[in-house]
């Protein structure tokens, strides 16, 4: 009985790589406000994850691949999660 799925190299790669969208995010003073934005972020449809770098004021939100997500509503879910600003990084 197999009781583990151990992800080989091209897996790894394969969900690190994909359409994602990068936000900067302002208003965040600790670790539990990025937890709290990726939370909100991964309880949208079409998002496989999302990872905040409060440090950076970065948030990186990898999408599922054919989603179609418009950024507008990633942003509305960092502002929704607390009081935070958010907008599209480039």
């Amino acid at each position: 009985m197999k009781l583990f799925h151990r992800r080989n190299k091209a897996e790894a790669e394969a969900e690190a790589v994909g359409p994602q969208v990068e936000l900067l995010v302002e208003g965040m003073h600790c670790n539990s406000c990025g937890l709290l934005i990726d939370d909100e972020l991964e309880e949208l449809a079409g998002v496989r994850s999302a990872t905040t770098d409060v440090r950076a004021g970065r948030s990186v939100v990898r999408l599922e691949e054919g989603a179609d997500v418009d950024p507008a509503v990633l942003v509305a879910a960092v502002e929704a999660a607390g009081d935070y600003t958010a907008r599209t990084a480039g």
